[in-house]
């Protein structure tokens, strides 16, 4: 459910005239919009500096929203607190958002996002009896606060209470939710994420006011990122469920999850298999089926660092998305640029009615004249009669290049047969294309027909701007009415429409396969500029949009809202926004240095009579090129050059890991360890609703404790008598665990679960440990240690408790004998005593490294003793230890560096390797499955001009020599980037620590 509201604009349906929505699409202040965005968790991103680096990359996609979890985990660590500060707060949010020109959509609640419980509190998992999300009372009284304070801080700006939730048990619970945020003064409609079409919430109790539905029509496999499913036409489940309202679908795929194990790709494969032919296919198709409103999941991934992630993935959240864990541009930001800005550009094409399509058919003969091997479905805008014919592969895993003709109808009143000069209209494999009728540009402008591609309509300098594009190796053609006259060029040829059947006024403008790639002017007038370009060429342009001077209005950056200005820049790697001054043009973007000449070509098309334009502050020449020159007319294409700094061009090196400092971690196997002020596990009751399996009653579950997240410990004590031969241990950890168990100093074995590309799961084992004789002491108090690690809490996938996840030891039992007592250790401080307030309740385990402070910066490592990370544990033993070094950094100002922390020996050895970088817990590495090698870190956490820290807890789950090699690695060097990024790294500090 979510409630949409705009940004620093108090706006409501039923209660305020400027949110509504129609049949066709959302209206805010009384524009209508089609709600374009992406999914980014300001989480998995905690640099709230550089949130404003992801949205200005969604908005120079040509995108207008962004969508966005609070994990109530993170911000409600425990019973009555609420905690915004630092990266948990969302006023920063909402301040980059107004910055840029975006609208959130704000989903706090139950949200799954392959996080820890589906974001559910872990203190709810464990203190909450009745069933989770239900109307259950203590549950409501569980969640009431945590809503109420969303709403406080939010109210006024697009929210979004509960994801993929079932009707059945639901209804209540969902009423409530309604409710609790109508009480804090929330007033606009709610929405929810039906997911896989289970018509939910749309009527009865708990209906909200817009039903949503989320798609991952590729599925996941992104090993085998080649094979196709095929679309799915959505339009008939849409009217048959929500027929009076816009198609709404707040989760489209853009990417895709990734699992542990060695059958698992890099998300490299998740962006091969959501790549730029899918965004193509797939989103056009959503086009087809009448969508309005359409959110990609992920757009930005980033990372789930500490304990955010459920089981069933690891460390990086990239999920393959149009923008890497880094924050670079993946090959598949150009695509989404290409639909992104043809959308803001067409306002005809948010109202339109469905014709018809291939299948169900379309009137006066209308259609594919060619093989059946394509399908047209033809959308109309009901007030102009704008057509859009969306065009692809009957068969959308076909490869096959078509060629066909399209029987179109047009203002004319004829049936045209199209194309009308070229051959034929084609088709590459997994390609989608739209051929455009009677479409308007600019103010007075209006385009017959048009078989290539639209890039950007809009007005600049009081001039209609056309910008078409298509592939080199298809031809193209179009058809539009223009003031002067035009002859054929080396690259166009002109037709005169009365030769073709036309108005003698329709000039047809083609291009035959295959053409020089590059950017066209195709005619220039003072009221009109038309332009072609490949679509390489094409897909290096940006159009940022220009706000008035001086304007104080909040929403003076949202495009039709608070402007409908823009120019059109090509040539850099990002352009992030652009301003008119006094004649200059001022543009703000990226360059990408990290393999390219000392200078650059830029087109820029821009009010004529420019002054001057400048690139991040610095000047650039301009010219007017010949080939756009016209008698009597200013031309307003401009090519510039850049020529890069010394700083741009310089080599950028990061330093050598060395210096390690070592440790070991686990005293606790020690026979003068003292557990005294460990917690006792004596529970006989609990909520969790998984039973113990075996034992004495006792219950040893760390979420009853006050330990969830991380590596917790446990020690069993038992008075030997000499004769005992076994321990049998029941460990639950999640997929993909570990657990290592000593007998007092002894290390027995290690249980593993498993997974391979979330198939073969294990999250629970039932082993036996043999005890040798010969290291029990009979008659005296002994010891079974078990380190285990915990991989998050599960979603809801089958019951709705399932968060309620039993992470501990479900059994115990000695072959003879009896335990004691068993005592328990996660992280220092629980849920709500835990010291690190800025990191948070989910950065840290219950390592003794950990509990000291160790991987903190600052903490004095010069009594411990040198070694080499690269030489593993001392003796090639089973056990935990620490490695700490520091390295400086001097990255020049205005360089946006991306780096890794990279391990560079093959997978395949017992260990697990936590990477803590100035505190942060932002890696776990399980070296025996794998995939992730490689950790991105951001400036923000690493100091760019300071010392950093390196803490690497190594746990060594074998007595077997390890070799490791990690290595600081650059993803990529950008010049420009954000300026001002500051760090929030606390130092070491006793208080609270062990």
């Amino acid at each position: 459910m979510s409630i949409l509201v705009l940004v620093y604009g108090i706006v409501a349906f039923n209660r305020t005239d400027q949110v509504k929505f129609d049949g066709y699409s959302l209206f805010l202040k009384d524009r209508r919009v089609f709600l374009h965005g992406g999914e980014f968790h300001t989480f998995r991103l905690p640099v709230p500096a550089l949130w404003l680096d992801i949205l200005e990359k969604v908005k120079a996609a040509g995108l207008n929203s962004i969508s966005v979890y609070t994990h109530m985990g993170l911000l409600n660590p425990s019973r009555g607190v609420v905690d915004f500060d630092d990266w948990r707060d969302l006023q920063p949010l909402f301040d980059a958002a107004r910055e840029v020109g975006v609208w959130i959509t704000l989903r706090p609640g139950y949200i799954n996002a392959e996080t820890t419980a589906g974001g559910i509190a872990h203190w709810i998992t464990t203190e909450v009896a009745g069933t989770l999300r239900t109307n259950a009372p203590d549950y409501h009284e569980a969640w009431t606060p945590y809503i109420q304070a969303i709403a406080s801080k939010i109210r006024g700006n697009e929210i979004n209470d509960d994801n993929e939730y079932n009707l059945d048990t639901g209804q209540e619970y969902m009423a409530q939710l309604e409710a609790t945020y109508r009480a804090a003064g929330i007033v606009i409609p709610f929405t929810y994420n039906d997911a896989g079409n289970q018509d939910h919430f749309i009527n009865g109790t708990g209906a909200v006011d817009l039903h949503g539905n989320d798609y991952y029509p590729q599925r996941y496999d992104c090993a085998d990122p080649e094979e196709w499913h095929t679309v799915v036409d959505y339009y008939d489940y849409h009217m048959q469920v929500d027929p009076g309202q816009p198609f709404y679908v707040p989760e489209m795929q853009g990417g895709s999850l990734n699992g542990w194990g060695p059958g698992s790709a890099e998300y490299s494969g998740c962006t091969l298999l959501t790549g730029p032919e899918f965004e193509s296919v797939f989103y056009r198709q959503l086009w087809a089926s009448n969508a309005k409103l359409v959110s990609y999941y992920m757009f930005y991934g980033g990372t789930s660092w500490g304990a955010l992630p459920y089981g069933g993935v690891y460390t990086s959240y990239d999920y393959g998305g149009a923008i890497t864990e880094s924050r670079a541009l993946t090959p598949k930001y150009p695509e989404i640029k290409l639909q992104g800005i043809f959308l803001r550009s067409s306002p005809e094409f948010y109202k339109t009615d469905r014709i018809g399509n291939s299948s169900m058919g379309l009137p006066d003969g209308l259609g594919v004249s060619g093989p059946a091997a394509v399908v047209v479905t033809f959308l109309q805008n009901p007030d102009s009669g704008a057509g859009f014919w969306i065009l692809r592969q009957s068969d959308s895993t076909s490869t096959a290049i078509t060629s066909f003709g399209l029987n179109v109808k047009t203002s004319t009143g004829n049936v045209l047969h199209l194309p009308l000069v070229t051959s034929k209209i084609t088709l590459s494999g997994r390609e989608s294309k739209l051929v455009l009728t009677d479409y308007a540009y600019g103010v007075n402008s209006r385009m017959l027909y048009s078989t290539a591609q639209v890039f950007y309509s809009c007005v600049i300098d009081s001039r209609d701007v056309l910008f078409l594009y298509g592939d080199v190796s298809q031809s193209h053609e179009f058809a539009l009415s223009i003031s002067g006259s035009v002859s054929s060029t080396a690259d166009f040829d002109v037709t005169s429409g009365s030769s073709i059947g036309l108005s003698s006024d329709i000039t047809v403008f083609s291009i035959s396969a295959p053409f020089s790639p590059g950017l066209i002017t195709v005619f220039e007038s003072s009221t009109t500029l038309i332009l072609f370009a490949d679509t390489l060429t094409a897909s290096t342009f940006f159009a940022p949009t220009i706000s008035i001077p001086n304007n104080t209005d909040p929403h003076k950056n949202y495009w039709d809202i608070g402007t409908n200005e823009s120019v059109l820049i090509g040539g850099p790697y990002l352009v992030r926004s652009a301003s008119i001054a006094s004649g200059v043009l001022e543009i703000r973007g990226d360059l990408n240095i990290t393999s390219s000449s000392k200078q650059l070509n830029i087109t820029i098309i821009a009010p004529a009579h420019l002054s001057s334009a400048t690139w991040n502050g610095r000047h650039i020449a301009l010219r007017t090129p010949s080939s756009t020159s016209r008698a009597n007319i200013d031309s307003i294409v401009y090519e510039g050059l850049l020529i890069l700094s010394e700083e741009e061009h310089m080599k950028i090196e990061v330093p050598i890991l060395s210096g390690w400092k070592f440790r070991d971690s686990l005293p606790e196997i020690s026979s003068t360890y003292d557990d005294s002020s460990w917690i006792v596990a004596n529970h006989t009751f609990t909520n969790i609703p998984f039973p113990m399996y075996y034992g004495d009653g006792r219950i040893l579950y760390g979420c009853d404790y006050g330990f969830c997240e991380n590596i917790v410990l446990w020690r069993g004590h038992f008075n030997a008598t000499g004769l005992e031969k076994s321990v049998n241990l029941s460990i639950n950890g999640g997929e993909a665990f570990a657990a290592s168990v000593w007998l007092n100093d002894v290390f027995l074995n290690t249980s593993y679960g498993n997974a391979s590309a979330s198939l073969n799961i294990l999250e629970e084992t039932d082993d036996i440990f043999m005890l040798p004789r010969e290291e029990l002491l009979p008659g005296e108090d002994n010891v079974i240690t078990v380190v285990q690690d915990n991989m998050g809490l599960n979603e809801t996938v089958f019951t709705l408790n399932d968060p309620k996840s039993p992470r501990g030891v479900r059994g115990f039992q000695l072959d003879s004998g009896v335990f004691s007592e068993w005592k328990v250790q996660g992280k220092v401080g629980g849920y709500s005593g835990y010291p690190d307030k800025v990191r948070g309740v989910l950065n840290e385990g219950g390592l003794y490294g950990e509990r000291k402070g160790w991987h903190l910066p600052g903490f004095d490592t010069t009594t411990w003793t040198s070694r080499d990370i690269s030489s593993g544990l001392p003796n090639a033993s089973a056990g935990v230890g620490f490695f700490v070094t520091s390295f400086d950094l001097k990255i020049p100002e205005g360089l946006d560096v991306l780096m890794s922390f990279t391990f560079e020996e093959a997978l395949g050895q017992p260990y697990r390797a936590y990477i803590f970088i100035n505190g942060w817990m932002l890696g776990k590495r399980v070296a025996n499955l794998g995939p992730q090698y490689k950790f991105p870190v951001h400036q923000g956490i690493l100091d760019y001009q300071g010392v950093n820290t390196v803490a690497v807890a190594l746990w060594s789950m074998e007595n077997k020599s390890i070799s490791l090699r990690l290595n600081l690695t650059i993803d990529g060097i950008f010049s420009g980037g954000i300026a001002n990024i500051t760090t929030n790294n606390p130092s070491w500090s006793s208080d609270g620590r062990e």
